[in-house]
């Protein structure tokens, strides 16, 4: 059972709906999405910023903020919502020291009145750090980037039904199976797109007045690629060795991508979660492995769910 509701000044509405629902998250750079279709009729009355909540078999799904809508000429509205991750996509400049990560989630969550819920302890002190005229997702993003560099820990924030939260992405595997039983149908492509086997980071030496450089880099992937070279200026404080292994790590690998189309619906997967593929004999590989899924969209429909996916490994 689908409940959608729409509250206007202290009234809850629960319009007819019109057609499928999609629900749309992504691991990262987005807020979550939702989008549907509405009867008008002389009691349905709601504007932008009026409150959604979205219900699957009674369990929430969804809380955001009515952001578009646009009719026809039949009187259907058809409306799109933002979770309150919608309001991390203004700029801003902050300058702050000795904080962790979930340290300045909680400090841009407070300064614009969001609210959070569980923000796991990300470890990894940062000094210092000045962003000018960024996003506030920039920045937070920035922050997880450099814990990242320091621990090689992946991060996920997301709103969950009207809260942000912070996850390890090891706390965010499920059990979910996506194979030929599954699965309608998928895409799948290599690439070398955003692979490296060599890092270059270079950082300014006050004492000597000049320039520090780390390189580290794969040989046996380099006579098999060509020379695929990451280059970046880092802070005089980054550890640039320990910085430099970390991305070679993840980067000196084939990025294979796959995009899974019609999948059995389960509203525990989201962009952040990993999943377990199952596919024998595409391209080069056999697919077995928990992969990550940077992009999801969930249709309802006639008492039916699918999603559609985007999942990610370096294997």
């Amino acid at each position: 059972m689908l409940e959608l509701y729409i509250l206007n000044q202290n009234v809850q509405m629960q319009p007819e709906l019109k057609g499928d629902i999609t629900w749309t998250t992504e691991r990262r750079n987005a807020p979550g999405k939702l989008q549907f279709s509405v009867v008008k009729d002389n009691k349905l009355n709601f504007q932008e910023g009026n409150q959604v909540t979205f219900l699957k078999d009674g369990k929430p799904l969804f809380l955001g903020y009515v952001w578009e809508k646009s009719r026809n000429k039949e009187q259907i509205i058809t409306v799109t919502a933002y979770d309150q991750m919608r309001y991390l996509k203004y700029k801003d400049t902050y300058v702050y020291k000795a904080k962790k990560a979930n340290e300045v989630i909680s400090m841009i969550a407070k300064d614009y009145n969001l609210k959070t819920g569980e923000l796991s302890n990300t470890g990894y002190v940062i000094q210092k750090r000045l962003k000018d005229n960024q996003t506030l997702l920039d920045i937070i993003y920035d922050s997880l980037d450099l814990t990242f560099d320091n621990t090689k820990k992946i991060y996920t924030l997301y709103d969950d039904y009207g809260r942000l939260v912070l996850k390890d992405m090891e706390s965010m595997r499920l059990d979910t199976v996506v194979d030929y039983d599954t699965t309608q149908d998928f895409s799948y492509k290599t690439t070398l797109d955003d692979v490296y086997n060599q890092i270059k980071l270079v950082k300014e030496n006050k004492k000597t007045g000049k320039r520090d450089v780390f390189i580290t880099k794969n040989t046996e992937r380099q006579n098999q690629w060509g020379k695929l070279q990451y280059y970046e200026k880092v802070n005089e404080k980054t550890n640039a060795k320990a910085k430099a292994d970390a991305l070679l790590e993840l980067y000196c690998k084939v990025n294979r991508k796959l995009s899974v189309q019609n999948a059995i619906g389960d509203t525990r997967v989201r962009g952040g979660s990993s999943v377990l593929v199952n596919f024998k004999d595409i391209g080069d590989i056999s697919i077995k492995n928990y992969m990550l899924v940077e992009k999801v969209t969930h249709k309802f429909s006639n008492n039916q769910h699918w999603m559609n996916l985007e999942v990610r490994g370096r294997m």
